[in-house]
């Protein structure tokens, strides 16, 4: 397999149909994996996660045709270390991983770490990967890799991860939830039908309406005080430029719930490869006796079921509510692979 770096946003931007193509067949296939949503990841850094961050994506080649992408910067990582990190780390990118076949996983990591070794700067000093499934099976074979180089290999369970699966049928699912949970989701719901003032939720459709919908969503966000501080002025646009991302490959789900044509509440997902994937939300505090949040996130559960999604994930964070919808925790992980 021949290595190669990437380092350059030209390189980068010039791989773009093999990069997604490849990703389509591997072993963690997730939107914050895809070529587009990376790319707008880049030119913020993460919303200014990053002040100082280089380019390294390495990608592996066999007989010219890619096979591995390691999705990779150069960084002084929390600890102030030199450090090789994922694109997309760390806050707001739930789920990463490297880019290849399962087949080609255990050749592809350990002739990455060959190369790594060989051709990277001497102030680089670990791998420190962040936001990997508990199941990828990049897991145990980067351990087998770092091993046999005599590598320090280190895992801890990340953060939690919240996820429904779903059934294909709305009633079916409540079924499968606890009764008292159920019952009130159904309560909650029928409240708003009935309601004084007209009560109406949609899913943007109209590619005209994003960039003031995108405006109306973050507004909603900052109603939140947590959430109004993680908005900073270089976090807006990288929301903006996440949501055009997706709505420009077919995947973004921007959702709200409407009382007399007032915004109430606000979901911002991505819809791919079969999931809904939960990335925030947002609501006017001044719609609370109705629980639109609770309502919106009932309708969209239930549009999900209809139209044939397997898997409702919440994604990082465990807060109560969502396992009153039949949420499962499981973990992201945290590697370091030190030399």
């Amino acid at each position: 397999m021949e290595f190669s770096f990437i380092k350059t946003t030209s390189e980068l931007e010039a791989l773009a149909e093999e990069w997604n193509s490849l990703l389509a067949e591997s072993i963690t296939n997730v939107p914050f994996l895809r070529h587009e949503y990376l790319s707008a990841w880049w030119q913020t850094r993460g919303g200014g996660e990053w002040e100082n961050a280089e380019l390294a994506v390495v990608t592996g080649r066999q007989d010219g045709i890619l096979t591995g992408i390691a999705p990779l910067f150069l960084a002084d990582n929390h600890d102030g270390v030199p450090a090789l990190l994922l694109m997309g780390s760390i806050e707001i990118s739930d789920y990463l991983d490297v880019i290849v076949r399962e087949r080609d996983l255990a050749e592809f990591l350990s002739g990455l770490l060959d190369f790594l070794a060989d051709s990277t700067p001497a102030v680089w000093h670990c791998l420190d990967w962040f936001n990997l499934p508990e199941a990828s099976a990049s897991l145990a074979a980067l351990q087998n890799a770092a091993e046999k180089h005599g590598w320090k290999y280190q895992q801890e369970s990340f953060r939690p991860v919240i996820s429904v699966s779903l059934t294909g049928n709305f009633e079916s699912y409540l079924a499968g939830i606890d009764k008292k949970q159920r019952h009130e989701i159904r309560r909650k719901m029928r409240r708003a039908a009935e309601y004084d003032l007209p009560v109406s939720w949609y899913i943007l459709e109209d590619e005209t309406r994003l960039d003031d919908d995108m405006d109306a969503f973050l507004n909603l966000m900052s109603n939140d005080p947590e959430k109004a501080f993680f908005l900073s002025p270089a976090m807006r646009p990288q929301m903006k430029n996440a949501a055009w991302a997706a709505w420009k490959s077919g995947w973004l789900q921007l959702a709200f719930l409407e009382v007399a044509g007032q915004k109430a509440a606000g979901y911002l997902n991505f819809d791919y490869n079969g999931h809904i994937w939960v990335y925030n939300s947002g609501l006017d505090q001044r719609y609370l006796e109705l629980s639109p949040g609770w309502v919106l996130l009932g309708h969209l559960l239930q549009w999900a079921n209809e139209h044939g999604r397997t898997e409702f994930d919440f994604m990082r964070g465990d807060e109560a509510y969502k396992f009153k919808f039949g949420g499962v925790r499981h973990f992201v992980e945290h590697v370091q692979v030190k030399r």
